[in-house]
């Protein structure tokens, strides 16, 4: 976004300034929700905190097959946004059979990016690092999101949220702490990363077609659908078994808070805000997950995390005062009124034109 701290804020051209999408969304678009920054704001912050509980449950979930669980985690999430879709009047099979095919591949890019890709990678990253590498690379997407979202859009990025973003990331990393690595950890956590930008930036478009609800229970049919028909294939018959009861209850906080809930306050949030000023709100993942870490007693809470999560706190802070501001063109004076209307009646009186004037002067430079 484009950022002049000197200058005030243009009038709004829509409703809702600060976002991404198009001050005339067009008949085949869906109107951003009649929600205010500040419940926006909540709403992306609520959501990413979900998510960051999902370490937690995940680490009661170590033993039960990945891509399968994926695929029951985003089948149930699925079939009930789609019910809830269906509630509203939003048939799913209705709008993706709307959808033209650059979109349909983009939703599926979307899901298996941003949702199977990054869970993946994680995965991936963790077998030859320790959890606090893909953590602190992952930490960075505020970052990437504060300058990709506007290039991608034909803006200039705005140096105050990138400024935010980069304490938002630096915040994630005091919180998770550093650690070791080889290449194959640290490439698998730039994929991550790539991941957790996707589910933001490729959404964008997507998000002004369908609307939150219909695009988060698109997205999970389709993640379900790619995460089983890679866990058929990697893993055959193991790719699903029946969970023990613990099990259950991860896949269902998993399925119901963790993507039902979280996906519709981040996209709404995100319709709102913005894909920048949302992003930023991803730097609170890795503090829900510390907060949360020692009630199953797989972590601590110490001075680290405490500075770490202000550092956050401090760059969502100051992402959410950043306005949009274009600069206004200055109001012509009134000796420059004179100056020009004296200068017209003189080439009126030599036989020359204003324009050629001001021709001549340019090419004098």
């Amino acid at each position: 976004m484009d950022s002049h701290p000197d200058s005030p804020p243009a009038p709004p051209t829509h409703p809702y300034p600060d976002s991404d999408s198009d001050p005339d969304p067009g008949p085949a678009s869906v109107a951003a929700p009649r929600v205010g920054a500040p419940a926006a704001a909540l709403l992306a912050a609520v959501g990413t905190l979900i998510v960051g509980t999902s370490f937690t449950a995940g680490s009661l979930l170590s033993h039960y097959p990945f891509l399968g669980g994926q695929a029951v985690r985003y089948g149930l999430a699925a079939l009930l946004l789609a019910v809830i879709a269906a509630r509203r009047g939003e048939g799913l099979p209705s709008a993706l059979r709307r959808l033209p095919p650059r979109q349909l591949l983009r939703l599926a890019a979307l899901a298996a990016t941003g949702m199977v890709g990054f869970n993946v990678a994680v995965l991936a990253a963790e077998r030859t690092a320790e959890p606090a590498v893909p953590g602190v690379v992952v930490g960075c997407a505020p970052l990437v999101i504060a300058v990709l979202a506007p290039l991608l859009a034909g803006r200039r990025p705005s140096g105050r949220l990138a400024g935010a973003g980069v304490l938002v990331a630096g915040g994630a990393a005091v919180v998770q702490g550093l650690g070791r690595t080889d290449g194959g950890g640290l490439l698998f956590s730039v994929l991550a990363l790539a991941g957790e930008v996707a589910f933001s930036l490729v959404a964008v478009e997507l998000l002004r077609v369908l609307g939150p609800v219909l695009l988060s229970a698109a997205a999970c049919a389709t993640a379900a659908a790619e995460a089983a028909l890679l866990g058929v294939v990697l893993d055959g018959t193991a790719a699903l078994r029946m969970p023990t009861a613990t099990e259950a209850a991860a896949l269902a906080w998993y399925a119901l808070p963790v993507t039902v809930v979280a996906f519709c306050c981040w996209y709404t949030g995100m319709q709102r805000l913005g894909a920048e000023r949302a992003g930023l709100f991803s730097g609170l993942i890795p503090v829900a997950a510390a907060l949360t870490a020692p009630l199953v007693g797989t972590g601590g809470l110490g001075p680290a995390q405490v500075a770490g999560s202000a550092l956050v706190a401090a760059g969502v802070v100051l992402g959410a005062l950043t306005t949009r501001q274009t600069r206004r063109q200055r109001p012509v004076s009134r000796q420059t009124v004179v100056a020009l209307t004296a200068r017209s009646s003189r080439s009126a009186t030599t036989g020359t034109s204003c324009s050629d004037t001001a021709s001549n002067r340019s090419l004098g430079r």
